[in-house]
């Protein structure tokens, strides 16, 4: 068993006795680049490297060689590292760690990318940062050993990482294909029914195509109340305080229903918003706005009334005012083919939202409510087994991505010995 001694620093810990600790700024060079993120070209023949863990592409290089790319602010700050050895350009706020002067570029890669976010957390209430500054970079301590430890150590993280990364790929193709399965289950049973042997008519509608006989198609206007004047996020010193269901709570809550909870936001409101915001048995939250077209219209269920508890921004409430299947309702409205339809109809560049014509427009096709139930019962049947198993290789993900954390903070660390 290898000799130990104490690093000095405490989330490092004991590291080998031959082993030593030196600050990133006496082993390497750092600069960051002179592009914007404008700058990007899709069909540009060089990475570029911006601050997402997306590499961009761009027809410029300003660096040729082995670098650590970091992102220097923004949400991917101390988070986002790339590894390259070849020709590349660099976001202005994009840091370049080349010019390495004794310890290998792969080891210090795997060293940072994993051990980074611990110096953060140190000198920090919270987990990130808004930016990082280039005396923090610099006072970054780097543990080590020998150049040949140092490659031995790579190429071991090299085949285990591919290993657990390609184990990582198959479960998040599995997870895909489930989803797209469950997708189509629901778009199948609540454009065509359970019946496959029913009378079908034209629904009138391109995208949905066939329906059976006797179900209806209705504009979403002609089936309830529309509503996307939501409560702020503000508190009010003189107002009531309410809890507030807002856009996440509807995002992860997709084709659910949603129950009361105390751990939803607190907000304020005057007595007139809070009447006009209000959450009944039945309601139907939609996301209405969001950076990206395909985040639009996801929806979840109000499944029991939610006393003092009002709906958020960027979000639309439909109250419908005809007999509906309140178990159906998740299913219907989260349909594929009427996101798709939200997703055609949204504007906007940088922000794409919805207007409250677009949902009032949006065409559904109708059973009557008994039916509806029945769909709802075989849906539930089915989703809730998929679910199941989504769940399954969720965790089975996380266990993998814990795994290799662990794994590569024991070896740049010295803790397991590789030979």
């Amino acid at each position: 068993m290898r000799r130990m001694k104490d690093s000095g620093i405490e989330w490092i810990g004991e590291i080998p006795e031959d082993w030593e600790i030196a600050r990133l700024r006496f082993l390497c060079d750092i600069n960051t680049g002179d592009k914007d993120a404008i700058n990007a070209e899709k069909e540009g023949e060089y990475p570029f490297y911006v601050r997402s863990p997306i590499v961009e592409r761009i027809s410029t290089y300003s660096y040729d060689g082995e670098a650590i790319l970091i992102a220097g602010d923004g949400v991917g700050a101390g988070k986002v590292f790339h590894y390259i050895n070849g020709k590349f350009d660099y976001h202005q706020r994009v840091y370049n760690v080349h010019k390495f002067k004794n310890i290998l570029g792969k080891y210090l890669y795997y060293y940072m990318a994993e051990n980074f976010c611990k110096e953060i957390e140190k000198g920090n209430a919270k987990s990130t940062v808004d930016s990082i500054r280039l005396p923090m970079l610099m006072n970054f301590p780097i543990a080590f050993g020998k150049t040949a430890e140092q490659q031995i150590i790579s190429d071991y993280l090299d085949e285990k990482c591919i290993k657990i990364d390609t184990t990582i790929e198959k479960q998040n193709a599995v997870i895909e294909k489930l989803k797209s399965y469950k997708q189509s289950l629901i778009t199948e049973a609540v454009t065509k029914g359970l019946d496959k042997t029913a009378r079908m008519k034209d629904s009138g509608i391109e995208w949905i195509g066939e329906i059976p006989e006797w179900w209806e198609v209705r504009k979403m206007k002609f089936m309830g109340e529309l509503s996307s004047n939501g409560v702020d996020k503000k508190i009010q010193v003189e107002e009531p305080l309410y809890k507030s269901i807002h856009y996440m709570d509807v995002y992860r809550n997709s084709i659910k229903e949603i129950y009361d909870s105390e751990e939803y936001l607190i907000v304020s409101a005057n007595v007139n918003k809070a009447k006009c915001c209000n959450l009944e048995k039945g309601d139907v939250l939609f996301t209405n706005s969001s950076e990206t077209p395909n985040d639009i219209g996801h929806c979840t269920v109000i499944k029991d009334t939610l006393p003092n508890t009002l709906f958020g921004y960027h979000l639309m409430r439909f109250r419908p005012n005809i007999k509906m299947c309140l178990e159906y309702e998740k299913y219907l409205f989260g349909a594929f083919y009427l996101r798709n339809w939200f997703c055609y109809r949204a504007n906007g560049m940088t922000r794409y939202g919805l207007s409250g014509n677009d949902f009032s427009d949006a065409v559904v096709p109708l059973p009557k409510s008994e039916e509806q139930q029945v769909i709802a019962d075989y849906l539930d049947n089915k989703c809730n087994k998929i679910d199941k198993i989504l769940v399954q290789k969720q965790k089975l993900i996380e266990k993998l991505e814990t795994y290799k954390k662990s794994l590569i903070y024991e070896a740049v660390t010295g803790k397991i010995e590789i030979k």
